[in-house]
Parts: structure tokens; sequence; C-alpha cells
């Protein structure tokens, strides 16, 4: 089961942080369209709203103006069509790794036991066969977020929603769960919106990565990277002029606007706080290649 997910001008504006401070727009007339069963990847400029996103389409916020739909039906809460993963693992720390992988079964009143056989089965999907009675300070932080995706599988969502889920890892077991993503994806035929501020796991993940503007942020370009050999231990697709070719049209587009957001900097504008080691890693790296 999947769905499609669509974005018609849409605009999410903040409240100044002072009193009489114009507003903030985070976003402003983006349009995308991700259709069913694609795995689309988002990569933008910090703090250009990509996590705002994100929130529009999983119900945690409203946008200011526009719509946002999920198989042709306006987002007006979260659901359970929709399963979100976060940068932070966000398990329960008092309950097991079944325990956590449950907690949306609960929710939506699945019995104990099937319950307790669907969370076997996702764990078992995710790698995690034998671990179901661990607690995450017991599980390393690539098993941790594994718990996690198998968590928001579990309920069946359409949609499975990912805010730089592997962000905090370390750069051998990001690639390992990026294969594990492909393979899962591949598997459940889920829709897959992925955010990422790399834009190595952005064209290795994505059959299209959508580039986000500077603040306010809309869709500059979609780059087409179609079918790589990824998930082959055979094959260093990294390598590969077309992932090269792919890599080289991400990369030039971004460096557009992350110099854009730099010259609004300059101007005069506070200028955007790095929201993670990873953002501020990613941002070096690009400057090294200009």
């Amino acid at each position: 089961m999947s769905s499609s997910i669509r974005f018609e001008h849409v605009a999410r504006r903040f409240p100044g942080r002072e009193a009489g401070a114009p507003p903030v727009t985070a976003l402003d007339d983006l349009d995308l369209e991700v259709a069913a069963g694609e795995l689309v990847t988002l990569v933008g400029p910090s703090g250009c709203g990509k996590s705002t996103l994100l929130d529009l389409v999983a119900g945690l916020s409203s946008p200011s103006s526009g719509r946002v739909l999920v198989d042709d039906r306006e987002v007006t809460g979260p659901g359970l069509d929709r399963g979100v993963v976060f940068q932070q693992y966000a398990l329960l720390p008092w309950r097991t790794a079944r325990a956590n992988v449950e907690l949306g079964l609960e929710a939506n009143g699945t019995p104990r036991r099937e319950r307790a056989e669907r969370a076997r089965e996702y764990l078992d999907l995710v790698g995690l066969a034998g671990f179901e009675r661990h607690y995450p300070h017991e599980l390393s932080g690539g098993m941790t977020q594994r718990v996690a995706i198998a968590r928001s599988l579990a309920f069946d969502p359409a949609v499975l929603l990912m805010d730089e889920p592997f962000a905090a890892l370390d750069a051998q077991t990001r690639e390992t769960l990026q294969d594990e993503l492909l393979r899962i994806w591949g598997r459940t035929g889920k829709t897959i919106l992925f955010i990422t501020h790399g834009i190595d796991e952005a064209v290795y993940l994505g059959r299209r990565v959508a580039v986000l503007t500077a603040r306010p942020g809309r869709v500059k370009g979609i780059v087409e990277v179609g079918d790589l050999p990824r998930g082959d231990p055979d094959t260093d697709v990294r390598s590969s002029p077309e992932f090269a070719r792919a890599r080289h049209r991400v990369w030039t587009s971004l460096r557009g606007e992350t110099k854009r957001q730099g010259e609004h900097a300059d101007r005069g504008a506070r200028p955007v706080k790095a929201e993670t080691q990873h953002d501020r890693t990613q941002e070096a790296r690009v400057d090294q290649h200009a």
C-alpha cells in the first residue's frame, strides 16, 4: 500500500521572535509531487524549511496558505497513514525494542498477540531478529534507528517520512542503513520522502532529488537520478560516472543557494545557524569544492 504526496502553492510563516518583528517565512509558494511508491530525497541549505515541509505532511503543523494532500486528501492532522522517522531516535527507554515497535499498534487497537507477531516481523525486516528483548541503552546507534524504522513500518503506513534519520551515525553505519532502507523500500513499495543535508546520500537513495532554495524555501529544481545499481555489494555505484553526473547537478544547484544565503547574511541579515554538526560538515564540504 502506498499513496501520493502533493504540495500545492504551500507557504508556512512563523511569528517573529520579538514583539513587533515581521513574521518569518519558512516556505513560500512551494509545489512538489511525489508519486505513489516513489522514493524522493530533498536537499537544501540549512534553515530553508526542509523539516517544516515534513511536519506539514505529517500533520504536525498546518500551512499558512496552500494545501498538502496525501492520496488526494488534504492533510488536516496526524494519521496512521503516515509514519515518521526523526533524526533523534525517539524511543521510550523503559520499553524493549519489541515494545517500542508495538507502540503504534497499541494506538490503533491491534490485539496483543498480533502486535507481538508484527513487531517480530518488522524487527526481522530491519535485521534485528534476536534483539526483541533489548532496551535502547543496550543497542548501538544504528540498531536503535533500525528499531525506529521498524516502529514506523509496523502499522503499515502508506507514506514514510524521514527527517535526516542517519545524520548522527558514523559513515560506515550510515551506508549500511542506506542499503537497508533501499531493500525495505523494494520489499514494501512505500512512498518515501527523505530529508537530508548530504548530497551523496540524496543521490544514492533518491530516484529523484528535489533541491530547495534558500529561505523562503521553494523547489528550485528536480534532478532525475534514475536506476543506478544501488545495494549491489559488488558495485561501487558512488564511483560510477552516472552517479558523479547526478551528484554534480545537485551540487551545482545547491551551491548557488548556499552562496545566495551567504550574500543575504553579508547584507546584514542574521545568518541561519546550522542545525546539526552534520549540517556544518556538509556546508564545509560544499565550500571545498567551490
